[in-house]
């Protein structure tokens, strides 16, 4: 499809394959990731910085070792299937979340480093080890060694703390589109979001941008697209309401630090009858045991505040999902580009 004026660069055919690192292990799309999930037990300490000062300083010490796309994304491949099939607590659900964010450096963390980054006890990382089968943190960490790629992360010593979190996003970019290798569960969300009228599209603090985004476009083509932005008693009601409109599939965009509101809701919606599709930074996100459909895109870590481009690019690709799904996408972009065209909307 096409169109000019404020709708971008036009709506294509379709997902297509992956233009990334080929093949790869199964940790992308997750279907059905309800049974990894739970709830944070981080408390918010008013700055939605994925991880506080700590995690921080570490981030940036090791933003550019994943400049190394094909190796980071292994890794995290190899790291989620080590979790997989495991009965985790939710703070060992918190570990393992980090250490999947953090694929590149989590063979060379110490127990006290892992720790800090999670925001846990240093005794609970010994219990997450045992949990996975292993004797203690050594043994996980020797693990994690000797199936990590023979070859390290190129040298980045050249790199500033700005470039290593550029290269860092650009890797989690790559990581995305070998997840998308498999399209069909963005195809399947696309299509659950083109039948839902309307369509409720949830995102609370530092996702408030990404699902504003996604409701803006998507209005261009969906007949009814509502935006929850705000928490509160109001929440339950504006779902109640979609509900009662007709809703059928609600899409979430969940990013760290998860609000408890965010869990609390997606929760609620699932009772409600809603079928919940969720973007969130990994497989192992708080949000992950009330989804119906997870779709993982990993945040950047390296910067004092995280940084979203492949949720936001996720966003997109679910935006085009959803207009091949909706079969008057086309004529509603040129119903819009005629409006625009006869207000004189655009300067260009």
């Amino acid at each position: 499809m096409s169109g000019d004026g404020d709708n971008g660069g036009g709506i294509g055919s379709g997902i297509g394959s992956a233009a990334g690192d080929g093949p790869r292990d199964r940790a992308g799309m997750t279907q059905g990731a309800r049974a990894t999930g739970g709830p944070d037990t981080g408390t918010d300490t008013g700055a939605d910085t994925g991880a506080g000062a700590g995690a921080r300083a570490g981030a940036r010490a090791g933003a550019g070792s994943g400049v190394d796309a094909g190796a980071d994304t292994g890794t995290a491949a190899r790291l989620q299937k080590l979790f997989e099939g495991h009965r985790l607590t939710p703070t060992q659900r918190r570990i393992a979340h980090c250490m999947v964010r953090r694929a590149a450096d989590a063979p060379f963390l110490s127990s006290v480093e892992l720790a800090e980054l999670a925001g846990v006890s240093q005794p609970s990382v010994t219990r997450f080890a045992v949990a996975l089968g292993f004797d203690g943190y050594p043994a996980l960490r020797r693990h994690l060694r000797e199936v990590a790629p023979t070859e390290k992360p190129g040298d980045t010593g050249s790199y500033n703390e700005y470039q290593q979190a550029v290269q860092a996003e650009i890797d989690n970019l790559r990581h995305l589109a070998a997840a998308l290798a498999d399209p069909s569960p963005v195809i399947e969300a696309g299509r659950l979001f083109a039948a839902s009228r309307p369509l409720p599209v949830l995102g609370l603090r530092a996702a408030t941008a990404q699902a504003a985004g996604f409701s803006y476009f998507a209005r261009k083509v969906h007949p009814d697209v509502r935006l929850l932005d705000e928490g509160g008693t109001m929440l339950t009601d504006r779902i109640d309401a979609a509900v009662r409109a007709g809703a059928s599939a609600l899409l979430c965009f969940a990013l760290p630090r998860h609000p408890r509101e965010v869990v609390d809701a997606l929760e609620y919606a699932r009772t409600a009858g809603l079928t919940v599709v969720t973007v969130a930074d990994s497989a192992f996100a708080p949000v992950a045991h009330h989804t119906d459909l997870l779709l993982p895109a990993a945040v950047g870590t390296g910067l004092a505040f995280d940084t979203a481009c492949a949720p936001m690019l996720l966003g997109r690709v679910l935006l085009e999902a959803m207009c091949d799904a909706l079969p008057d996408a086309q004529a509603r972009l040129e119903e819009f580009d005629a409006r625009a065209a006869a207000r004189g909307l655009f300067v260009e």
